[in-house]
C-alpha cells in the first residue's frame, strides 16, 4: 500500500478520464457506423485492449467516411 500513496493522482487521474471517454466516444461511433476498414469485432478489440492508443488508432485508421 506505500506504493499507492506515492502516487501524483492529481497527474494520473485527468488520464483515466481522458482514457474513459476516448473508450466510450470510440466505442459509440463504432456502434453507429456502418461501415468500418476492417470488422467490427476487431475495432472493438482496438479500442478496448490497447488502452489509449486503440481509440485513438480507431479513430484515424477505423472510420470510413463513405
Amino acid at each position: 500500500m506505500d506504493l499507492l500513496s506515492k502516487i501524483n493522482w492529481g497527474v494520473i487521474a485527468p488520464l483515466i478520464v481522458i482514457q474513459f471517454i476516448l473508450l466510450i466516444v470510440a466505442a459509440i461511433d463504432l456502434i453507429r457506423a456502418e461501415k468500418t476498414n476492417g470488422p467490427k469485432w476487431m475495432w472493438i478489440l482496438v479500442i478496448i485492449l490497447i488502452n489509449f492508443v486503440g481509440p485513438v488508432l480507431y479513430f484515424i485508421f477505423g472510420r470510413r467516411n463513405d
